[in-house]
């Protein structure tokens, strides 16, 4: 009743729905979230549920769509996450006596990953090391399945090239190719 109220822009319904959902979204993003982004998920989810809640279609679908929201959301805070640590002048940084640099294969490998273009680097992070499915890498950055799969491909070839031995200048000749 509540939520159907809610939906219809009645303030104080929508205040106890997402009071009542606060609980189940924090448990989930416990569950999916790095945990100093539990909370800044949740509140992000709760904030585009009190947004969008009127274009929901179906009522019985809120609980999987509150948590379809809440999990993209700390796909999304991963994923801005690692693209900062890959950055080459960030693994600088991350060097000292609380964060032992990273070394021989792993430091090769981030670096690989951090010269790899845009596109690419999100597909590959997304595939090896969040597991993604294809169909939902393909959704997220709205390509054909089979592009998302070349893309991917394309992706762990480059990296491999760039783990190779290099040229006298230290850079593969592939990377012309981007």
């Amino acid at each position: 009743m509540a939520l159907q109220q809610a939906r219809q822009g009645d303030r104080q319904s929508l205040e106890q729905v997402l009071a009542r959902s606060r609980q189940d979204l924090r448990r989930y993003a416990e569950y999916h979230c790095a945990i100093n982004d539990v909370e800044d998920a949740v509140q992000e989810s709760l904030l585009l549920v009190s947004r969008k809640l009127a274009s929901l279609r179906e009522l019985g679908a809120y609980a999987s769509w509150l948590f379809r929201i809440v999990k993209r959301e700390c796909n999304r805070m991963k994923r801005a996450a690692r693209i900062l640590l890959l950055q080459p002048s960030d693994l600088e940084e991350l060097e000292g006596p609380h964060y032992p640099a990273p070394t021989g294969l792993l430091r090769d490998v981030a670096h690989a990953l951090a010269r790899l273009p845009a596109h690419y680097r999100d597909a590959i992070l997304m595939r090896d090391l969040e597991g993604r499915s294809i169909a939902e890498i393909a959704a997220e950055l709205s390509l054909h399945p089979e592009a998302a799969k070349a893309r991917i491909h394309r992706a762990r070839s480059l990296a491999r090239h760039y783990l190779s031995p290099s040229d006298a200048d230290g850079v593969p000749a592939l990377a012309a190719d981007g």
